[in-house]
């Protein structure tokens, strides 16, 4: 029998919570740790329709990427996250919530994302600690992939990551030497020139990232915050099924990549 507590000991010792950024709000955010979890659903965001779905499957756990909140001062149905974790409560789940830290480990979304490109891994774009053991971790990683034009590395971001669309600057440049940052990587520019990339991957580029790109000589693609990290999904699931063959997981099936292109 596996428990609330049991699943995040486990994430602590594999995705542990000291790899975190300074702001980020990662961990057992509700619930109750010693209810026993048969069924786990995850997500990337624990959304209305998320929770919907978990009640619907039965499922006890929700595992997502992003946490519910990162400040809270009281719990109640007057604003959209207190009535998210009142829902929660009320229906028995519990959360669990892997954010900077599932992006700086490894195997976790930054090198799910080099996968998902088909690209092989030189190194980590930007070193952010060491682990006990002496190992570094951090955000974003770089590599190599087959060179080929940039039209043909669009559609391979597009399809790969079940993108919407793309937004992107094209500076001529065949793509080889790539850099990738799951989520919002826009302040990584700098680490993926200094690292001699002719190509870099992420979310939510602002206005002026993609003017420096452009001065700067290196093609940028902004494919979205949700397709970019999206990817580390799987491997979640493949890792619980692992250490707890007993659990049946989910992922789900309503959440998906909110903003449209016209």
């Amino acid at each position: 029998m596996a428990t609330v507590n049991n699943i995040f000991s486990y994430f602590e010792e594999n995705v542990p919570t000291y790899m975190k950024m300074e702001f980020d709000n990662p961990g057992f955010l509700a619930g109750n740790g010693d209810r026993e979890v048969k069924k786990v659903l995850l997500a990337l965001d624990i959304t209305d329709e998320v929770i919907d779905e978990a009640k619907r499957v039965n499922a006890q756990l929700i595992v997502s990427h992003h946490p519910m909140f990162f400040e809270l001062h009281n719990v109640s149905t007057n604003d959209f996250v207190g009535r998210k974790l009142v829902a929660l409560l009320e229906a028995h789940i519990s959360a669990i919530c892997l954010h900077t830290n599932l992006d700086a480990v490894a195997g976790g979304v930054n090198d799910a994302l080099m996968s998902a490109l088909g690209a092989e891994t030189a190194g980590i774009l930007d070193i952010m600690g060491e682990a006990p053991d002496g190992t570094p971790y951090g955000g974003g990683r770089f590599g190599t992939v087959p060179s080929m034009p940039m039209e043909a590395f669009l559609a391979r971001c597009k399809e790969n990551l079940h993108a919407n669309g793309l937004r992107y600057v094209d500076v001529g440049r065949h793509v080889h030497r790539i850099a990738v940052c799951g989520g919002a990587g826009g302040s990584l520019l700098m680490n993926a020139v200094e690292m001699g990339c002719d190509t870099f991957i992420t979310g939510d580029v602002k206005h002026n990232v993609f003017i420096d790109a452009r001065e700067l000589g290196i093609n940028i693609v902004d494919a979205g915050h949700f397709p970019t990290e999206n990817v580390v999904l799987p491997y979640l699931a493949d890792a619980l099924s692992s250490a707890f063959p007993e659990l049946d997981l989910q992922i789900s099936c309503v959440h998906a990549q909110p903003e449209q292109f016209y």
